[in-house]
């Protein structure tokens, strides 16, 4: 790491692209997340729409994660998930439901009374 930041980059990724994550690091998650024209919440449900949109699977867990602890409740993850399905295609709404699920085991952020999947707007089965 080039800074003080905290490291957010994956271990694995840093073994192979050090500058990479050094980026991830010092830039995206240091600066760009920092900035105060929007706050970390409206960019927590940017970045969760888009990688429903373009179907960016493999980083969608930590930020939805990352959404709940910027205050977004399971509910306006799930209704902005439902309004991407016209606008990014019914296969591509659905293909969070098994990150939502992964994520509702821990919600104890803010607007969530039982932590439960049905928290999500999701069904289980």
């Amino acid at each position: 790491m080039t800074g003080t930041n905290p490291r957010v980059a994956p271990d694995l990724v840093r073994q192979h692209a050090l500058k990479l994550t050094d980026l991830t690091d010092d830039v995206l998650f240091a600066d760009v997340w920092d900035r105060p024209d929007l706050s970390p919440r409206d960019r927590s449900l940017i970045t969760v729409a888009a990688l429903v949109a373009l179907g960016r699977d493999a980083r969608l867990t930590g930020h939805l994660r990352r959404a709940l602890d910027n205050g977004l409740t399971p509910g306006e993850l799930a209704e902005a998930i439902t309004h991407l399905a016209f606008y990014a295609g019914w296969p591509a709404a659905h293909q969070p439901r098994p990150f939502m699920i992964a994520v509702s085991v821990p919600l104890r952020g803010p607007g969530t009374e039982s932590g439960s999947v049905a928290d999500l707007g999701v069904s289980v089965g």
